[in-house]
């Protein structure tokens, strides 16, 4: 393609169209518009989020988000496979974003997660990409939010999969339904998880590498001592190995699906639709913003008050017409 010649974006809607209907080939063409910021793009991704909003679908996407966080080296991309490879076996289609570090340069994702993902190429109901991070350290950029929220309309999983350090924690906390936190035996992480204050958000605790036998079974105790600590919490803990045989995957999967089950999914999602939307327009319009609105406490009763099933960027211009922004 000639540097002069300017490709065509996809509609916004039609894409909301074909992800409604089930069609899973449309992912590649949402990341592609999702990580697009140009204005034109960005119209064309609000019109996709409308296109995919409960108020369109008459409630929440179908698909479960599942986040998978955990420092570097924890095993999570060879997890990854084992997960991917059983939820297959059951049926079920996946996507999966691995969000990687940005480059300074040109914002892309430095890692590419995608390819130490074990997969088969050839199955069309199994999607990988590598997302940027967007600047922020193990933080997750609006596209992966988006392409989140629109991929679970098509897919059964979508997992978003972010290196566990600086403001990932609290970020997949917010964008997803679980949230799998990856252990490495013999790592001193529950320790860290103690002084760091975030074991309060996993859903589920991961201990990978069980082959290693003593080791795994002393870490998964210090993390029931860790959760004893904070509090009563439904959050299992279990040990699993991803070196064949694999080990524990099964019961990782049943623990995941259970934690959905149990959950209040649309409450959720509603919450995280309007500190999404909230944070949008701050990062937007800074403090003059959110003083012509009254302060944040009225910025988020004035969320309170919106409809359910409007989604982030309807949220978003809701408080830009209270503020008078045009």
């Amino acid at each position: 393609m000639r540097a002069d010649v300017t490709p065509t974006l996809p509609d916004g809607t039609a894409l909301g169209e074909r992800l409604r209907s089930g069609d899973l080939s449309a992912a590649p063409e949402v990341l592609n518009l999702v990580e697009n910021r140009t204005p034109a793009a960005r119209a064309q991704a609000a019109a996709l989020l409308r296109a995919v909003a409960p108020a369109v679908l008459g409630g929440e996407a179908r698909g479960h988000v599942v986040g998978v966080t955990g420092p570097p080296g924890a095993g999570k991309s060879t997890l990854l496979s084992e997960l991917v490879r059983a939820w297959r076996a059951d049926g079920r289609s996946v996507a999966v974003l691995a969000v990687d570090p940005s480059s300074k340069r040109t914002g892309g994702s430095l890692l590419g997660d995608r390819a130490r993902i074990a997969f088969d190429p050839a199955d069309e109901r199994v999607f990988i990409r590598s997302t940027a991070a967007g600047g922020r350290l193990g933080g997750i950029a609006a596209a992966t939010r988006e392409a989140a929220t629109a991929l679970a309309v098509a897919f059964d999983v979508v997992v978003v999969e972010t290196v566990g350090v600086g403001q990932s924690e609290t970020d997949i906390a917010e964008i997803a339904d679980t949230v799998a936190v990856i252990v490495q035996p013999g790592s001193g992480d529950a320790l860290q998880f103690l002084k760091s204050g975030i074991m309060e958000i996993p859903d589920v605790l991961v201990v990978t590498k069980a082959d290693l036998g003593e080791v795994a079974l002393r870490a998964r105790r210090d993390l029931h001592a860790a959760l004893r600590s904070v509090g009563e919490r439904e959050t299992e803990v279990l040990a699993v190995s991803s070196l064949p045989p694999a080990a524990g995957i099964d019961a990782l999967v049943a623990a995941l699906d259970a934690h959905r089950t149990r959950s209040d999914v649309d409450a959720r999602r509603l919450a995280a639709r309007r500190a999404t939307a909230l944070a949008d327009f701050a990062a937007e319009h800074g403090e003059r913003g959110l003083r012509a609105l009254g302060g944040r406490r009225s910025a988020e009763r004035l969320l309170a008050g919106q409809d359910a099933g409007v989604d982030v960027p309807g949220l978003v211009a809701a408080l830009e017409a209270e503020a008078g922004i045009a």
